[in-house]
C-alpha cells in the first residue's frame, strides 16, 4: 500500500510507518502520521487527520505537523500530535498544549519484589485509596493558601522538597530538576489559583491513576541496570497534571487569544486553535503561565509521591529508604517549551507543542539529566488498566524525526460516553481482580468503566511503532498488581 485515503484525505507512505499529507492549499507545511496500518485504521475512524492537517495553517509551523502512533481526536489539536513553531516568527497555542498543562507521569522504582506484594493487594490498594485524594473538586494531599500556590507555581518542587515533601535526588530525577524558570505566577488568574489551592497533592479523575506494578520483561538489560529495572521488581506510576488550575489556565488565555487575535483566528480552519503571535503580550503571558502550571503540576505528582512512601512505609513496616522507592523520571504529556533545534542546517528556537506525545531526547543531549545522559532520557508510556506499560529511552533518531518526541500511551478507541454505554465498571472490577489479578479502586463504577482495557488502542503496537522508528527505544514492560482512580 502506497496511499491510504480516509474522508477526503489522501495520506502518501514515505516509508514503513511514516504518512504524509501532502501541503496543499492554505498548509504551511505537510503533515505526518507515524503508524501501522493497524493503527492508522483507528486513527481515521475520528476527526484526528483533520485536526493534524488543520494544525498546519498555525502560523510559523516548522518541517511538518505530526501525529504520533496513539494519535485521537483532541480539542483543535489532536491529542498525539507535536508541532513546532517558530518562537519568533510563529506562535503558541493553548489548545496545541491543551487544558490539562503537564498532565503527565512519572514512575518510581523499588526494591521490592512481586513475591512480597503478593496476598497484600487488598491491603495496599484499600490504603493507597484512603490515603492518596482522588476524584473531582478538592480535597488534597496540602490545604494551602493563596501565597503558598504562589510559591508552588514560582518553585516548583524545589519548594516540595524545602518542604520535607521530598529528597535532592528527586529533583535530580526530574524534567528541569522540577522547576520552569520561565514562570510566571502573576499571570495565572485568581480563579484559576482558587481552584488549584485546595487540590495539591490529588489525582483527580478521568484517565488519572496511581498503579503499582511489577516488571514483566527487560528488552535492553544495559539500559534497565541504568534505570534500575529488572524483572518481577515492584514498581509505582502516578498519571495527574495540574488539576483545576491548569484547566482554567487554558480557558482563560483561550477566551483571551479569541478577543485580542481574532485576526489571526479568522486566518486558522478552527477556532480551537487559537494562537497568539510570538513576541506579543499574549504569547509571553501565556508562555509564563503555562510554565507556572508546569511546575504545579510536577509539585502534585511530587506530593503524591511523597504519600505513597508513606503508605507503602506502613503496609510494609520497613523505611521508604530501605524499600530503595527512587524517581526514576518524571514525563510530561501536554507542553510547550522552548528548545533549540537544528532544521535544514539551522539552528532554531521553537515553541515545540506536544499534546498527548512525551519528550523523547537521545543519549547525549545536554538537556537529559546527568544519570541518563550515557543511555538517552528515560519515557515512561502508560497503557490500560489490563494491558500493562512500557519504559523506554529516548531513540538515536527522535531529534530529527520528530523534535525529540514520542506517543505518550496507548490512545483511546472510543469515547467516555461510548465507553459507559459498553462497560459497567463493577463488572471490569471482576474480570480484572479473576482473570488479571488486578484490584482496582474507584470514585465510581463509571470512571471504571471509562478506562476499561477494551477502550484503548493496544499499546505493545503503538511502543513497536516508536521502536522501529527509532524514536523511543523498548526498555521494559510492566504490568498492573493495584490501581486506584478517581
Amino acid at each position: 500500500m502506497t496511499t491510504y485515503d480516509a474522508d477526503g484525505i489522501t495520506l502518501q507512505k514515505v516509508r514503513d510507518y511514516v504518512w504524509e499529507i501532502p501541503q496543499e492549499g492554505e498548509m504551511r507545511a505537510p503533515a505526518r502520521v507515524l503508524a501501522s496500518e493497524q493503527l492508522l485504521d483507528e486513527i481515521s475512524d475520528d476527526k484526528t487527520l483533520q485536526q493534524l492537517k488543520n494544525a498546519t495553517h498555525l502560523p510559523g509551523i516548522t518541517k511538518h505537523a505530526i501525529c504520533m502512533p496513539d494519535g485521537h481526536q483532541g480539542y483543535g489539536f489532536p491529542v498525539g500530535g507535536v508541532g513546532a513553531l517558530d518562537a519568533e516568527d510563529g506562535c503558541i497555542s493553548p489548545g496545541a498544549v491543551g487544558y490539562d498543562i503537564n498532565c503527565g507521569v512519572r514512575m518510581m522504582t523499588t526494591n521490592l519484589s512481586y513475591e512480597d506484594v503478593q496476598g497484600k493487594e487488598e491491603e495496599l490498594v484499600e490504603a493507597l485509596f484512603a490515603n492518596v485524594p482522588s476524584g473531582l473538586g478538592g480535597g488534597g494531599i496540602v490545604e494551602s493558601g493563596v501565597d503558598t500556590v504562589n510559591e508552588v507555581l514560582e518553585r516548583g518542587v524545589e519548594w516540595a522538597v524545602e518542604e520535607g515533601y521530598g529528597v535532592e535526588d528527586d529533583l535530580r530525577a526530574c524534567e528541569d530538576e522540577g522547576r520552569r524558570p520561565d514562570a510566571d505566577p502573576s499571570a495565572i488568574s485568581q480563579k484559576a489559583k482558587d481552584r488549584g489551592k485546595n487540590q495539591l497533592g490529588s489525582l483527580g479523575s478521568g484517565n488519572h491513576f496511581l498503579e503499582v506494578q511489577r516488571v514483566t520483561d527487560v528488552f535492553r538489560e544495559g539500559v534497565a541496570d541504568e534505570f534500575e529495572l529488572e524483572e518481577d521488581q515492584i514498581v509505582v506510576l502516578i498519571h495527574c497534571g495540574s488539576r483545576g488550575l491548569g484547566h482554567q489556565t487554558c480557558n482563560d488565555y483561550l477566551r483571551k487569544i479569541e478577543k485580542t487575535h481574532s485576526g489571526l483566528l479568522n486566518q486558522l480552519p478552527d477556532k480551537e486553535l487559537a494562537a497568539a503571535p510570538a513576541g506579543s503580550q499574549l504569547a509571553e503571558e501565556y508562555y509564563g503561565a503555562m510554565c507556572a502550571a508546569i511546575n504545579f503540576a510536577w509539585v502534585n505528582r511530587q506530593l503524591i509521591m511523597h504519600r505513597t512512601r508513606r503508605v507503602f512505609e506502613k503496609v510494609f513496616d520497613r523505611t521508604w529508604e530501605q524499600m530503595e522507592m527512587h524517581l526514576l523520571y518524571d514525563v510530561a504529556h501536554n507542553i510547550a517549551k522552548k528548545e533549540q533545534h537544528t532544521v535544514d542546517g539551522d539552528d532554531k528556537t521553537l515553541y515545540v507543542h506536544r499534546k498527548g506525545a512525551t519528550r523523547a531526547f537521545p543519549a547525549g543531549h545536554p538537556e537529559v539529566p546527568a544519570a541518563y545522559r550515557d543511555v538517552g532520557q528515560p519515557i515512561i508510556i502508560p497503557g490500560s488498566m489490563g494491558a500493562g506499560s512500557y519504559v523506554l529511552r529516548g531513540g538515536e533518531h527522535s531529534m530529527e524525526e520528530t523534535f525529540g518526541s514520542t506517543a505518550h500511551g496507548a490512545g483511546r478507541l472510543m469515547s467516555r460516553t461510548q465507553a459507559k454505554n459498553e462497560y459497567w465498571g463493577g463488572d471490569v472490577q471482576d474480570d480484572l481482580e479473576e482473570q488479571e489479578q488486578i484490584y482496582v479502586k474507584a470514585q465510581s463504577g463509571a470512571t471504571v468503566a471509562e478506562e476499561a482495557p477494551g477502550v484503548y488502542k493496544d499499546v505493545d503496537e503503538v511502543v513497536r511503532v516508536s521502536d522501529a522508528l527509532g524514536i523511543g527505544d523498548k526498555v521494559a514492560r510492566t504490568f498492573p498488581v493495584c490501581n486506584i482512580k478517581g
